[in-house]
């Protein structure tokens, strides 16, 4: 993978080519410190991901992209947490907060690497707001929603559920169907991390997903509606 590091700061661009350095599929092709600069190594290198600074000082990040015919692929690295929704919204793969941690960038290379190979682009990320804190979840990463009055539980993969002040409604609005499958008032499935169906009895059905600790019982209209999707992804 062919990456160009667009920073101002010349010890923000060392520091990447040493948390660059372990991955050895990775070649650095050049980096730049504005808008120029970045923009003639784009061109002249054609790199298949940048690593990509918002604040350049004559410019920033989304007026680089602005300019170009043709932008490459991008993972902003930024101290600064507002721009994600905008980030997002022009196709960054990732976003990365300074200072980046290892692990982070493993997980945006993979990210990056998985694009590559299915030629798809970046799915639109979900904004998951609680009063602490804010979490940006790509909708494969969701397991169930679940409905609490005026509030939604939210599954994400391996994690503790979070409670988001928004009805399932809303989240049913946004998220593509499928695979989201509303299979009642109160849940909305994954249909891709269902992992294994099991009857219980004529009125109770649990489903093993994956990414979820715990089996999730649903009832028999339910179930029904699970059948029918599912009978409707089999004949497709």
């Amino acid at each position: 993978m062919r990456v160009l590091i667009v920073d101002d700061e010349p010890l923000a661009r060392s520091a990447m080519r040493r948390l660059l350095a372990p991955h050895r599929a990775v070649e650095i092709v050049g980096e730049a410190d504005g808008m120029a600069a970045a923009r003639a190594a784009i061109l002249a290198t054609k790199p298949d991901l940048v690593f990509l600074d918002i604040e350049l000082g004559d410019a920033d990040g989304f007026d680089l992209l602005a300019s170009l015919d043709a932008p490459p692929t991008v993972v902003f690295v930024t101290a600064y947490a507002e721009h994600a929704v905008a980030a997002f919204a022009v196709d960054a793969v990732d976003y990365l907060l300074k200072p980046v941690d290892p692990d982070r960038l493993a997980e945006s290379l993979a990210r990056v690497e998985r694009q590559r190979a299915t030629g798809r682009p970046p799915t639109l990320p979900i904004e998951l707001r609680t009063p602490r804190r804010t979490v940006f979840a790509q909708p494969r990463e969701i397991v169930i929603l679940r409905a609490d009055g005026d509030f939604t539980q939210i599954h994400l993969a391996g994690q503790p559920a979070m409670m988001i002040w928004r009805t399932l409604a809303h989240f049913e609005s946004l998220l593509p169907g499928p695979p989201f499958l509303r299979l009642g008032r109160s849940l909305i499935v994954n249909r891709d991390r269902l992992r294994h169906v099991e009857t219980l009895s004529r009125t109770s059905t649990r489903l093993v997903l994956d990414g979820l600790a715990e089996p999730v019982e649903i009832g028999r209209t339910a179930a029904a509606r699970l059948r029918e999707a599912m009978g409707a992804r089999t004949r497709g």
